[in-house]
């Protein structure tokens, strides 16, 4: 049974990052220390050095031979419900749209695995739950952060390809001569779909451009070599990632302090739209989850883990690829921003409720 010990040492683990995120946010908005400019020179710095690193650093911890498959399995399916309803709404009600389907992916699928989930798990369950949640990191990097650049890539390039033909029609004229007439007709719009290799390498040049992506690559080739042949990182090496990746998340939240200091509102799209994406975030994501754990019949403490971190805040990333390719920033910026905030007490309320239901 859950006692206020268990809550404390809950919220001793993610005060910290509070902490952190509050410096980033009163160094622009209350002591007016960083510029803009300065602020995307620090995001640099976390985006292009620091949270590689962190992610090789935990990635490299997992042994690739003893994952948990079913756990796996349990958010694959969590995933394929999401996107089998988000087609069904998209195709067969007047509201749905394909734009509004990707966000609506983006917001029930993409968490903030490693900067709050690792954190966060392992006080809740120790090294199990960080063990867990990790695992689901190099899921979503490899998988569904992949089809979310797939859909965002189907939806750019469907707009650049568009072609408008403006048709001539010749005619004579009452002297014979022939005469060019414009004809004032609507402009026969042919859109030509974009062929699934031409969308996969945009996608692997996004891919390419993301040194997150590959951290990630790269750690989870290593690790699969390590624990085959009993290997390990030379401590030269070691030490290298080590002095970067423990910054990894103090950085990431000073980060999201600036990022929400920069932005005009804290939520930026309006009651209605910031209660959609709370309610994908926080109720939909871990409600398919606890679908298809219980379909892959995970129990116990694993259960547990699936549902909580189904629930952890709104990855940053999302906002980035959001702000790439300008669709429903607003929506995201508010998603990221007001879901960290609202997750202490969201993510506590799992964690006891779970824990009642568990006993």
């Amino acid at each position: 049974m859950i006692g206020w010990d268990d809550i404390y040492k809950v919220v001793a683990s993610m005060f910290p990052l509070y902490v952190a995120l509050i410096l980033g946010y009163g160094s622009v908005k209350w002591w007016r220390m960083f510029k803009p400019d300065h602020c995307n020179a620090i995001n640099q710095l976390n985006c292009y050095f620091i949270m590689p690193l962190f992610t090789f650093d935990f990635t490299t911890r997992i042994n690739p031979y003893k994952m948990n498959f079913q756990f796996l399995a349990a958010d694959g399916i969590s995933k394929a419900i999401i996107l089998i309803a988000i087609l069904v709404w998209a195709k067969f009600t007047t509201k749905g749209n394909y734009p509004w389907s990707i966000t609506s992916f983006s917001l029930s699928s993409l968490s903030n695995t490693l900067v709050v989930g690792v954190p966060l798990l392992g006080a809740m369950y120790g090294p199990l739950g960080e063990n867990l949640v990790i695992q689901i990191s190099i899921l979503q990097f490899t998988v569904w952060i992949v089809i979310l650049l797939i859909m965002y890539s189907f939806q750019s390039v469907s707009k650049s390809l568009e072609l408008v033909v403006l048709p001539n029609e010749s005619r004579m004229d009452i002297e014979g001569n022939t005469e060019q007439h414009e004809v004032n007709t609507e402009q026969d719009e042919v859109t030509t779909r974009p062929s699934l290799l031409k969308l996969m390498k945009i996608v692997g040049l996004k891919l390419a451009t993301n040194p997150n992506a590959y951290a990630c690559f790269i750690g989870l080739a290593w690790t699969l070599v390590s624990y085959r042949w009993d290997l390990k990182l030379p401590s030269i090496i070691e030490g290298s990632v080590l002095i970067m990746s423990r910054a990894g998340s103090g950085v990431a939240m000073f980060c999201m302090g600036l990022f929400m200091a920069l932005q005009p509102k804290i939520i930026d799209c309006g009651a209605t739209l910031t209660a959609f994406g709370m309610l994908l975030r926080f109720v939909v994501a871990p409600a398919t989850m606890a679908v298809g754990s219980f379909i892959v019949g995970l129990r116990g403490d694993v259960l547990c883990i699936a549902i909580i971190q189904a629930a952890l805040p709104q990855a940053i990333a999302s906002f980035v690829f959001a702000k790439e390719y300008e669709l429903h920033t607003n929506v995201l910026s508010t998603a990221v921003i007001f879901g960290t905030i609202v997750s202490i007490p969201v993510l506590i309320v799992y964690y006891v409720v779970l824990d009642v239901l568990n006993t």
